[in-house]
């Protein structure tokens, strides 16, 4: 007889839309565990039924109560509890990561079995830079709400994911496009599915292809980093001096500008010499 799981919480990372490429070890921890707390049983049992488990499963979401989360903690003393998502990586755009910090609290054994992830794939699939990058989510609904959160990333070095619906897709690029500039994006959906597809442009013209014919399915939106800010001017260069004077000898000042504006520093050295003077 196969031995018991150790009581606890497992992450499970399921498929964003082929079940091939659910993993061996993912679908022996959907046959071993004692319960599976999942956000909608009817999605998740058609997984469990590829998977051959049997298992019982518990609702748990973003509408969960902490006595539900309560009660998942006291069961993983004497229970292994998987925990799985709709579609890929559990806790990536879901409130998951209260169950882990909470079972941590507890003492809980809590372990993750890596997967498919809708952001990393479309990430792979863009052929935008993926040296650095930054997940983002669902921008929110609200034009205000919207524009204070692309101003925050605006300057930002790294690529941005974000996740959409068809819906709303045309007016979130529009926004993007004022918010971050016009810059190189690609639209991501249906993932490992029949009709995959990644389309690419700049943000403002795939908002124009999508304004009227909104796509179906599970969207991703990968956007490039900014271009290559433009060299300071002669008036920054001044300015920056000016303010690092106030603070610091003529050397020091003319080296804190020359390294944070890229600039030379013997030319900075000379310039804060004249303007001291």
């Amino acid at each position: 007889m196969e031995n018991a799981l150790e009581p606890g919480l497992y992450i499970v990372a399921g498929p964003i839309g082929n079940l091939g490429d659910l993993t061996p070890r993912a679908a022996e921890i959907l046959c071993r565990a004692d319960v599976i707390a999942v956000e909608d049983t009817r999605v998740s049992a058609k997984l469990l039924r590829h998977a051959g488990s049997d298992r019982p499963m518990v609702p748990y979401h973003d509408h969960s109560s902490d006595t539900l989360r309560a009660k998942l903690i006291e069961r993983m003393a004497g229970e292994s509890v998987a925990l799985l998502s709709d579609a890929g990586t559990p806790l990536i755009s879901d409130p998951g990561y209260k169950l882990v910090r909470d079972a941590r609290a507890a003492g809980r054994h809590v372990t993750t079995l890596p997967g498919p992830s809708a952001a990393i794939a479309a990430l792979t699939l863009s052929g935008l830079p993926t040296d650095r990058f930054l997940f983002m989510g669902f921008l929110p609904s609200k034009a205000k709400a919207r524009g204070d959160i692309l101003a925050e990333v605006a300057a930002l070095r790294a690529t941005l994911i974000f996740y959409e619906s068809g819906p709303r897709l045309s007016d979130s690029l529009a926004a993007m496009a004022q918010g971050l500039g016009n810059r190189d994006a690609a639209i991501c959906r249906e993932i490992s599915k029949t009709f995959e597809e990644a389309v690419t442009g700049t943000l403002a013209d795939l908002s124009t292809r999508y304004a009227n014919a909104p796509p179906r399915g599970e969207i991703v939106v990968i956007v490039g980093p900014p271009g290559e800010a433009p060299p300071a001017s002669a008036e920054d260069a001044d300015a920056a001096l000016k303010e690092a004077m106030t603070r610091l000898p003529v050397s020091k000042a003319a080296g804190e500008v020359a390294k944070a504006l890229g600039l030379d520093r013997r030319t900075l050295y000379a310039r804060a010499m004249e303007l001291k003077g």
